[in-house]
C-alpha cells in the first residue's frame, strides 16, 4: 500500500481523497484493515487528529467500519462501495471491462432464475415496463428510466435477495454510462428488442433461452459503451493542448495534459 505524504491546508480531505482511490483503484479491498491511527499519522505526516477526522467522514460515507476492540475495515457492502465510487473511474477502460465482466456473470443467471420463479404478475409488470419505455422511444426519448426498472424488476423477480442486492449495487452504479449509451444512435430501439428477447424466454419459462437473450443483450451494451468511450477519449486527446514540465533532474519536457 503507497501512501503520499499530505501537504495541503484541509488535511483530513486530503487523506479522504487517498484512501478513496486506493479503494476505487482495488489496492484496499472490502475487509482490509487500515493501519492503526498512529502509524497512518506517521505515513501522512499529520495530525493524529486530522487521521481521526478522515476516518470519521469515510465511515459516514460507508467506506469504512470501525470495530470497537479490533481496528477500522474497509466496509464489506458491495453496495455502498460502488455507489460511492467517483463517477470519473467508470470512465477508465480496465475499470468499465470488469463491471461489464461481473454483469455477464451475474444477470444471465438472474434471467435464468425469473424464467424459472417469476410470478403472473411479475410478468405482467415486465410487460408493461417494455410499453412504457416503447412510448418514451416513439417520443424520442432514451427510455433510461424504463431500462433501469426493467432489470430491477427482473431481479425481484428471480427471487434471491443477494442476487437483488448485488444487481441494484450494479445498476445504480451505472446509471450515467447507460444514459449516455443510450444516447447514441438507434441504440433505445437495440436495447429494447433486446428487452423483448428476454422477456419472451420468461414468458415461455426458458431459462437457457432467457440466460443466452440477456447476455447477448449485455454483450451488445458492452460493445456500445466502449466504442462510446474510446471516441469520447480520442476527442478529449484532440483537443487537449501540451504543457510545459519540469521531468526528472529538472529538465523540461512537454507533455499532455
Amino acid at each position: 500500500m503507497i501512501l503520499k505524504a499530505i501537504r495541503k491546508t484541509r488535511v483530513y480531505e486530503d487523506i479522504v481523497t487517498q484512501l478513496k482511490d486506493l479503494i476505487a483503484g482495488g489496492k484496499l479491498r472490502p475487509g482490509d484493515q487500515l493501519p492503526p491511527e498512529r502509524e497512518l499519522s506517521e505515513t501522512f505526516k499529520v495530525s493524529r487528529a486530522s487521521v481521526r477526522e478522515a476516518i470519521r467522514a469515510l465511515e459516514s460515507m460507508g467506506f469504512l467500519d470501525t470495530k470497537q476492540g479490533e481496528g477500522t475495515y474497509i466496509a464489506s457492502s458491495v453496495e455502498t462501495l460502488l455507489a460511492s465510487l467517483p463517477s470519473t473511474l467508470f470512465q477508465r477502460r480496465d475499470f468499465l471491462l470488469q463491471v461489464f465482466e461481473a454483469r455477464k456473470i451475474l444477470e444471465p443467471a438472474i434471467a435464468a432464475l425469473a424464467a424459472e420463479r417469476a410470478a403472473l404478475e411479475e410478468v405482467a409488470q415486465l410487460e408493461t415496463i417494455l410499453t412504457e419505455q416503447a412510448r418514451q422511444i416513439t417520443e424520442g426519448e432514451t427510455g433510461v428510466e424504463a431500462d433501469t426498472r426493467f432489470h430491477s424488476t427482473l431481479a425481484e423477480a428471480a427471487k434471491n435477495g443477494v442476487l437483488l442486492k448485488l444487481n441494484d449495487a450494479i445498476v445504480d452504479s451505472l446509471r450515467e454510462t447507460r444514459e449516455r449509451s443510450l444516447q447514441t444512435r438507434g441504440r433505445p430501439a437495440r436495447s429494447l428488442a433486446g428487452h423483448r428477447e428476454i422477456l419472451q424466454a420468461i414468458q415461455t419459462r426458458n431459462p437457457a433461452r432467457a440466460r443466452e437473450a440477456m447476455l447477448d443483450h449485455l454483450e451488445a451494451i458492452e460493445h456500445n459503451v466502449l466504442k462510446l468511450q474510446a471516441e469520447e477519449q480520442k476527442e478529449r486527446e484532440s483537443d487537449t493542448p501540451a504543457a510545459v514540465s519540469v521531468g526528472a533532474g529538472g529538465d523540461l519536457s512537454t507533455k499532455e495534459i
